[in-house]
């Protein structure tokens, strides 16, 4: 029973874990898709 717990304490750990990764991932590619909109207006003009 304790290793249930422990192992199920750990699985949600990296589950926090991936997701704060994620986020991070996505803050990146909303920002270069930011950059390449503004590049793109810049060049429209």
């Amino acid at each position: 029973m304790r290793k249930l717990i422990v192992l199920a304490a750990a699985a949600s750990a990296l589950l926090v874990a991936s997701c704060n990764t994620l986020a991070g991932a996505g803050k990146d590619v909303q920002a270069a898709g930011k950059a390449v909109t503004s590049t793109a207006e810049d060049a429209k003009h």
